[in-house]
C-alpha cells in the first residue's frame, strides 16, 4: 500500500497506492516541510505572538515528519506545544522507522515519539516536559473537538486526489477551529481554496512555495 521513495533532497517519502500520490514532495520532503509548515507556519506564529506556548493542529498527520520538525523546534526553544493530528488512516511504527526520518531531529526526539507514538492514537501523551501529542483517529469530517487552535497545518492529500478534503463545507469546518489571530497554512494554494478561507474571515498571503511549487498559503484569522 506504502512504497517508500526516495526525494530529489535526500529526503524519503511514501507513496500511497491506494490514494496515487507522495505523502510529500517528490521535490524534497523535508525541505517542503521545514518550508511551509515550520518556517512560515510555527516559527512565524511564535515570532508574531511572541508567546511560550503553542497549540497545533495537523490535518493528515502521516509519516509525523511535521510533528517531530516542530517538536524538536519548540523543544530548543522551551516553547510549550500541545500537538494534535488527524490521521484517518495511521501508519505504523514500523513504517514511520523506515523513512529515515530519525535523522533529521536529535535522537532524544525521535525516541520520545516513536516510544509514544502508538499511546498516541486517540490518548494524549506527555512526550516531554514542552510537549504533548494526540492523534485523532478519524476522518476530518467526523473530528469533533472543544479546543481551538493557534495554528493549522493542512497537508491533506491533493484536490485531484482527495477532493473531499478540499470542500468549501471541510474548510470551514477546520476554519473554526482555529483561534482569533491564528494561522492556516498549507503547501496548496487555489483559488477555491483562497476564496473558501477568506470566506471564514481571514487574511490571505501568497508565500513563495517550496521547491517544486511556485507558490503556498498562510492566511491569519482576524480577531
Amino acid at each position: 500500500m506504502n512504497i517508500l521513495t526516495p526525494t530529489a533532497d535526500g529526503s524519503n517519502t511514501l507513496f500511497n497506492e491506494t490514494i496515487g500520490e507522495h505523502y510529500h514532495s517528490a521535490h524534497g520532503a523535508l525541505q517542503e516541510s521545514r518550508h511551509v509548515f515550520i518556517n512560515a507556519g510555527l516559527k512565524h506564529v511564535i515570532g508574531q505572538k511572541d508567546t511560550s506556548k503553542i497549540s497545533v493542529l495537523e490535518v493528515g498527520f502521516g509519516t509525523g515528519l511535521n510533528f517531530i520538525l516542530s517538536f524538536s523546534h519548540c523543544e530548543e526553544n522551551f516553547v510549550r506545544l500541545n500537538y494534535t493530528g488527524i490521521e484517518a488512516f495511521p501508519l505504523t511504527r514500523e513504517v514511520l522507522d523506515e523513512t529515515g526520518y530519525k535523522a533529521y531531529v536529535p535522537a532524544a526526539i525521535w525516541d520520545k515519539f516513536i516510544n509514544k507514538y502508538d499511546d498516541a492514537i486517540n490518548s494524549a501523551q506527555t512526550l516531554s516536559s514542552h510537549c504533548d501529542l494526540k492523534i485523532a483517529h478519524t476522518k476530518l469530517d467526523e473530528f469533533k473537538t472543544d479546543q481551538r487552535f493557534d495554528i493549522v497545518y493542512y497537508d491533506a492529500f491533493s484536490v485531484q486526489h482527495q477532493p473531499e478534503m478540499w470542500t468549501d463545507e471541510i474548510i470551514n469546518q477546520v476554519c473554526n477551529l482555529i483561534k482569533p489571530g491564528g494561522v492556516f497554512v498549507s503547501y496548496a494554494i487555489t483559488g477555491k481554496l483562497k476564496r473558501a478561507v477568506k470566506a471564514c474571515g481571514f487574511i490571505i498571503e501568497k508565500l513563495p512555495g517550496a521547491p517544486g511549487k511556485r507558490e503556498m498559503l498562510r492566511a491569519t484569522k482576524l480577531a
